[in-house]
């Protein structure tokens, strides 16, 4: 309960309405004017209002002892693809709001340069693993020394290295998608140079949601993983089954709250991260 709103405007007015009205009663005994009786009501009335709304506020049940605490769904695997190249992009293959199976190429780069640069490291390697292959049966017939055949044996090792350097760098001029989900945000074009590190799209898995919760820390007296609740979510308008999953490890020693997460029981196909609602906890009797 709160004052009236000509209470709540100003405190001054108040104030000197109720200096007044002590003056008023004390000058009513020495025989001065009275104060005027609109005056007074208002006072009388401002004072009972915020002596009740005080009364209210002391009678309010502590959060602790509340069932009810909103609720949010969160992605469990998100991520946002970054290139890991300095290339022109070649092709986007997914939109905002297009689903995805895990291992699809989600981009590809322009990426002549790599691939070149990865036949030349074969070509190397080949031509590495011949001379040794020549040098063995050279060995075997005593036509040159060990020294020159352990040369040519390391000259393969080497060829090697560096083709795996260039497979590496030729590996990254595409991004496959490291899990099942769709696309939220699409911070780059086609066509557009990116750079190491450059963000290029957000996506995650809206198939495996949680529900975070903001909880009183009093509660981890009986709150633990497997207890089982309801949430109704604001967007559908609906109560669906819930349980706790996990639960934070550590208390905000300001508000006294902690992280909790649980899932929605079953395959609820119609929600999606970022919709939000209240979760009723009703402590255990």
């Amino acid at each position: 309960m709160q004052p009236p709103r000509e209470c709540r405007s100003s405190p001054f007015p108040v104030q000197r309405g109720v200096r007044r009205y002590a003056d008023a009663r004390a000058g009513s005994a020495i025989g001065l004017p009275a104060l005027p009786p609109v005056l007074a009501i208002v006072v009388m009335t401002c004072l009972s209002a915020v002596v009740h709304a005080q009364r209210a506020g002391d009678t309010m049940p502590p959060l602790a002892n509340a069932a009810e605490i909103r609720a949010q769904l969160t992605a469990r695997n998100y991520t946002t693809l970054s290139s890991e190249a300095s290339a022109r992009i070649d092709r986007i293959a997914t939109r905002v709001g297009e689903r995805f199976k895990k291992g699809d190429l989600l981009i590809v780069f322009d990426c002549v340069t790599q691939r070149a640069q990865v036949a030349r490291a074969k070509a190397v390697a080949t031509q590495a693993e011949k001379t040794a292959a020549i040098n063995q049966r050279l060995a075997n017939l005593k036509s040159i020394g060990e020294l020159e055949l352990d040369i040519s044996r390391a000259e393969v090792e080497k060829a090697k290295a560096d083709l795996a350097i260039a497979e590496a760098a030729a590996s990254k001029c595409a991004i496959a998608a490291p899990f099942n989900g769709i696309t939220v945000e699409q911070k780059a074009q086609e066509f557009q140079y990116a750079t190491p590190g450059q963000p290029l799209l957000e996506i995650l898995d809206d198939r495996s949601l949680e529900v975070e919760l903001i909880a009183p820390s009093r509660w981890l007296a009986w709150l633990k993983p497997g207890y089982v609740f309801q949430v109704h979510i604001d967007e559908t308008d609906k109560t669906y089954p819930a349980e706790i999953t996990r639960v934070g490890g550590r208390v905000d020693p300001v508000s006294q709250t902690i992280k909790v997460f649980g899932e929605v029981r079953g395959d609820v196909a119609e929600l999606i991260a970022g919709m939000s609602g209240r979760a009723n906890i009703p402590p255990p009797k």
